[in-house]
């Protein structure tokens, strides 16, 4: 259990990890400091912080229904394991995966998690975009339509991260039933 947990926290937090350090790194020369205070204003705008807790909320809502189906798939397809084994990992796992929802659950409530995100979104927006563009920017969002788009995007996100799943998951199943009727036909 602790390994799936762990291996399902790194996937987590390494979600397009590789594509936004690559560009951070091609991008690390020091921002213009009007273009950071440009930045700092545009993520007031946003309402970042509001909007980074409402997020945060949503995902963690979900997760320790996503935790368990993760884990019992898992342990269900482990051929390995006998009916016992597969019972007893499966109470295992119910009996620790309230703890690690709880960790899971306090990283991502702690408060410092949007402070240290801001401190390295903020040079980011600061080296791609002009002060003049962060500050057209940050009227868009403060007009009425940039207002609504920031009220919505919460529903908008959880919307199209399930439609990603749904579509995915269409992708990927027929590759996982191969791999286990291989991984049958091999024993």
């Amino acid at each position: 259990m602790k390994k799936i947990v762990a291996s399902w926290m790194a996937a987590f937090a390494l979600m397009g990890a590789a594509p936004v350090f690559a560009q951070v790194q091609a991008q690390a020369q020091a921002p213009d400091p009007a273009a950071t205070a440009a930045a700092n204003e545009l993520f007031e705008a946003m309402h970042y912080r509001t909007m980074m807790a409402s997020m945060t909320q949503q995902m963690t809502q979900g997760m320790e229904q996503t935790m368990r189906a993760s884990a019992e798939a898992v342990i269900k397809n482990n051929a390995k394991l006998t009916p016992e084994q597969k019972k007893a990992a499966l109470a295992k796992m119910e009996a620790e995966l309230p703890g690690a929802v709880a960790r899971m659950r306090s990283i991502m409530n702690d408060a410092g998690l949007v402070d240290e995100m801001m401190a390295e979104l903020v040079p980011f927006y600061a080296r791609t975009y002009s002060a003049d563009e962060l500050k057209q920017i940050t009227a868009f969002y403060r007009s009425p339509v940039g207002a609504k788009m920031m009220a919505t995007m919460p529903q908008l996100m959880q919307t199209a991260m399930q439609v990603a799943q749904k579509v995915m998951l269409k992708r990927v199943q027929p590759m996982v039933e191969q791999m286990q009727q291989a991984q049958q036909a091999g024993k």
